[in-house]
């Protein structure tokens, strides 16, 4: 529960991060980033503690509460403004997201992350308790890689040169699958305190991997 929770909250924060782009050096990148990789983390945790059917329920629920900040954002923005507040601009600017970028996020989410949590499936039922490290680092490679590919094109395409929205795509992969890798350490820490505490460690023998078999518990 605290993980899906801390997982949902991470998704809605790096939704409205990703409003910025900042300069780390020579580098240009989504603020976002400081945030989202979290929410790959945690995947990664709750499919190998739990399995792939738990993931799915995180995963819709994560895309639903999205889809609903979403909305109430819109519909903010969509109320009149008092007269004396002199913040609308900026607010309109973070919550009145184009339609083209939420449907990117959205989609980009969902796919990146059913993404992880398979890949992450599939490699536990081969190398049962060994390598997780390996399975942690590829399927967030994999993830984050479709999100990048999906997102970026659809939210930004014909808003900024080519070379600069590949450059940023490439970034993006590069720098969170590196960020996996350097919290790699906390992350087994927690897998295996979980896996203690609670008992627990599913491998995903015949079960489906339909994304909308979501009752299936």
């Amino acid at each position: 529960m605290l993980m899906g929770i801390v997982f949902c909250v991470c998704l809605i924060a790096a939704n409205l991060l990703e409003t910025k782009i900042v300069q780390i050096g020579p580098y240009s990148m989504t603020a976002g980033f400081i945030v989202f990789p979290v929410s790959y983390i945690i995947n990664d945790c709750i499919a190998e503690v739990w399995g792939f059917r738990k993931a799915r329920l995180i995963i819709w629920m994560g895309f639903l509460m999205n889809f609903f900040v979403v909305a109430l954002g819109g519909i903010a923005v969509a109320l009149p403004a008092a007269p004396f507040w002199e913040g609308e601009e900026a607010f309109r600017f973070v919550f009145g997201l184009a339609p083209r970028i939420a449907v990117a996020s959205l989609t980009a989410f969902l796919v990146g992350s059913f993404l992880n949590a398979w890949v992450m499936s599939r490699m536990k039922l081969r190398d049962k308790e060994r390598r997780f490290a390996w399975r942690a680092i590829l399927s967030t490679l994999v993830g984050e890689g479709a999100d990048s590919i999906i997102f970026f094109p659809m939210a930004f395409a014909g808003l900024m040169p080519a070379h600069e929205l590949a450059k940023l795509m490439v970034l993006q992969v590069t720098a969170k699958t590196l960020y996996e890798i350097i919290v790699l350490p906390i992350t087994t820490r927690v897998v295996r305190h979980v896996k203690r505490r609670e008992g627990v460690d599913a491998y995903d023998t015949n079960i489906s991997y339909n994304i909308f078999k979501i009752k299936e518990l």
